[in-house]
């Protein structure tokens, strides 16, 4: 929790995004076996709108169906809302990517597991250039972001809406 309050002191405007991969897996820990996959689907129906709206639409149902009978499920959905929807405001080419962590944390494993078995081995310095090393090892397996063409026009403030650059003959006609 340190890294948002230190991103958000530092960069006070930088949009969050939540992982809708662990949010998922903890609200269905809420639902008994019976009820998971329905939920699963419902969660689902949400990141996987196609826009806000429609993904709004499927948040409310959610929420309506599912919170007289499970309320810790919804509660952290609630607080959470705006982080969950960021995605929509950012190229739609970008958004498998920005929804989840998982793809940074499969690194982890390989790590962990190293550091684990070399615990009393290695001296700080030679612990952090081991790391380095098997995290440079990783990235070989990591796929290039889909859209990296799209990085210059959101560091220059070009505006994304469900996905799509927002232009001025867009802004007129929504």
């Amino acid at each position: 929790m340190g890294f948002w309050a230190a991103l958000e002191e530092i960069y006070g405007e930088t949009r969050q995004q939540r992982c809708w991969m662990h949010k998922t897996m903890n609200i269905l820990n809420c639902f008994p076996t019976s009820a998971q996959l329905k939920a699963k689907q419902s969660l689902h129906a949400i990141w996987q709108a196609e826009t806000k709206a429609d993904a709004e639409v499927a948040f409310e149902l959610f929420i309506t169906t599912d919170e007289p009978k499970y309320p810790k499920a919804t509660l952290g959905l609630h607080k959470e809302r705006e982080e969950r929807m960021a995605f929509y405001d950012f190229p739609a080419a970008h958004w498998q990517s920005i929804r989840t962590s998982n793809p940074i944390e499969s690194s982890f494993p390989t790590i962990s597991q190293r550091t684990i078995r070399s615990k009393g081995c290695l001296s700080r310095d030679g612990m952090l250039y081991m790391m380095f090393k098997l995290g440079q090892r990783a990235a070989k397996n990591w796929r290039r972001l889909r859209g990296f063409d799209y990085l210059a026009k959101l560091v220059i403030g070009i505006r994304f809406k469900d996905g799509i650059e927002v232009t001025e003959i867009n802004q007129a006609a929504a």
